[in-house]
C-alpha cells in the first residue's frame, strides 16, 4: 500500500493549488484524478481562455449560508497572488468588462503552470484513478481503496467540486464523503445557468432567438446590470447567469430593458418637440423592433407620440422598464456553471478548510457551500480555498 503525508481527490483549480503549497512544504502529495486528464473545467473556462480572477473581489461577490465564511481566504490569497503567480509564469493576459482576467491565448497555459509547479514541489499525479471506498482507521489515518489500487494518509483533501457539467466528469462525490463522516450537506442546484421559459412565454420569445439587449434583472435578493439574451430554449446572457444563482423556482424576476434612461420623460419630450413618429419607430432608436413587438401590443405600437396622452406613455415606459417574466426553470447541470450549496462552511474551519469534527479532512474549491458570480470569482475562491489548506494539511 502507497503512504503518503496528503491525498488530495480532484485535480481541478483548487486541488492542484493546494497539491503545490502542500508539497512546496515537504509534504509527500498524491493528488488522484477519475478523469483521463487534469484541470478540465480550467481548459474548457472562458471559451477557452479562461476568466482566471478578477481585479475587485469581495465577500458581497459570494453566495453561502455562511455569508462571512470566505473572508479569511480571499484576504488571505487574492487576486493579486494569483496574478504574480501568472506573471511568474509570464502568462500573457487581458481585461474584460466588470475587471474580469482572461488568458490571451490559452487556458493551457495556466494549467501547464499549475502543473509545472507541482511536478517541481514533487507532488505526483495519478489520472484514471476512481475512489472506490475510503474509511478512517483507528490510527487517524485515511485509508483510500481506488482503482489503482490501496494508498494512505494522514490528510485528506476533497477538490472533488460540485456537479456542474456532467460531461466535464461532475460526480457529488464530496457530497457523499461529507455525509460518511456526519457533516451537514446544503441542498444543491445548478448556479449561472440559462433560464428556460413557461410554454406561453416561449412561444412569444423563442422568434427573438439571437437578440442580446442591455438590461437590469432583478429579484427580492439581488441586482444585476447586464446583457440578456434570448435562446431557442429560453433566456442565457450575463443578466441572466447571475440572476440565475438567486433564481427559485416559482419567482418572478423584473427586467428593466431601458436602464440608463426614463422613457416616459423622453416620449413626453419628444411629443413636447412636435414629433409625427409612431411609437415603434421612436422606440426602434433603443431597442430592437421584434423585442418591442413580443411586449408592446399593435395599437401601442402603431400610434403618433402626438396622439399618445401621459397615462398611454407611461403605460408604454411601464411594460418597458418592468417587464416581468416568470421562468419555468433553470437548463439544469448540463449547462451550469457553478453549484450552489454543499458542503456545510460552518463546519469546517476558514483558516484551514479542516473539518471542525474529523481531524485531518478537508474540503476546497466548489464542493463547499460558496458559490461566486460570473467573472472569475469561481476561480478565484478555488485558488484562495486551495493555498490556504495547502498551509495546513
Amino acid at each position: 500500500m502507497d503512504k503518503f503525508d496528503v491525498i488530495i481527490v480532484g485535480a481541478g483549480a483548487s486541488g492542484l493549488m493546494c497539491a503545490i503549497e502542500a508539497a512546496k512544504r515537504g509534504r509527500r502529495v498524491k493528488v488522484v484524478e477519475h478523469a483521463n486528464k487534469p484541470g478540465k473545467k480550467i481548459l474548457m473556462s472562458g471559451g477557452g481562455r479562461c476568466n482566471f480572477t478578477n481585479y475587485s473581489i469581495a465577500p458581497e461577490n459570494y453566495i453561502s449560508n455562511n455569508p462571512h465564511f470566505c473572508k479569511s481566504a480571499l484576504s488571505r490569497f487574492t487576486q493579486w497572488d494569483f496574478l504574480s503567480f501568472i506573471q511568474r509564469h509570464q502568462i500573457p493576459f487581458h481585461e474584460r468588462l466588470h475587471g474580469q482576467l482572461f488568458c490571451d491565448n490559452s487556458a493551457k497555459d495556466i494549467l501547464d503552470a499549475l502543473l509545472k509547479e507541482c511536478g517541481q514541489a514533487g507532488a505526483t499525479l495519478a489520472l484514471n484513478c476512481r475512489v472506490e471506498r475510503l474509511e478512517k482507521r483507528d490510527d487517524g489515518d485515511f485509508l483510500l481503496h481506488t482503482s489503482s489500487g490501496a494508498m494512505s494518509a494522514s490528510a485528506l483533501v476533497i477538490a472533488s467540486g460540485g456537479l456542474s457539467i456532467p460531461k466535464m466528469g461532475a460526480t457529488p462525490f464530496g457530497y457523499k464523503v461529507a455525509e460518511q463522516f456526519g457533516i451537514k450537506v446544503w441542498p444543491t442546484r445548478a448556479g449561472l445557468v440559462p433560464l428556460t421559459l413557461q410554454p406561453g412565454d416561449s412561444e412569444r420569445f423563442t422568434p427573438l432567438t439571437g437578440i442580446a439587449v442591455p438590461c437590469r434583472i432583478s429579484n427580492q435578493q439581488q441586482s444585476f446590470k447586464e446583457n440578456i439574451l434570448f435562446t431557442h430554449r429560453g433566456l442565457s446572457g450575463p443578466a441572466i447567469l447571475q440572476i440565475s444563482s438567486y433564481w427559485h423556482p416559482g419567482e418572478a424576476l423584473h427586467v428593466d430593458l431601458l436602464p440608463d434612461m426614463d422613457l416616459a420623460e423622453t416620449l413626453k419630450e419628444k411629443r413636447r418637440q412636435g414629433s409625427k413618429l409612431k411609437i415603434q419607430n421612436l422606440l426602434a432608436d433603443y431597442l430592437p423592433k421584434r423585442l418591442l413587438q413580443a411586449l408592446l401590443d399593435e395599437r401601442q405600437l402603431d400610434i403618433t407620440v402626438a396622439n399618445c396622452a401621459d397615462k398611454d406613455l407611461n403605460v408604454i415606459a411601464e411594460n418597458l422598464h418592468h417587464w416581468t417574466i416568470k421562468p419555468n426553470a433553470t437548463e439544469g447541470y448540463r449547462t451550469a456553471e457553478v453549484t450552489v450549496g454543499g458542503v456545510d462552511c460552518d463546519a469546517i474551519s476558514s483558516k484551514t478548510m479542516q473539518s471542525l469534527q474529523v481531524p485531518g479532512l478537508y474540503f476546497v474549491g466548489e464542493v463547499l457551500d460558496v458559490t461566486g458570480w460570473l467573472g472569475g470569482y469561481n476561480f478565484q475562491w478555488a485558488w484562495s480555498s486551495g493555498w490556504c489548506a495547502g498551509q495546513y494539511v
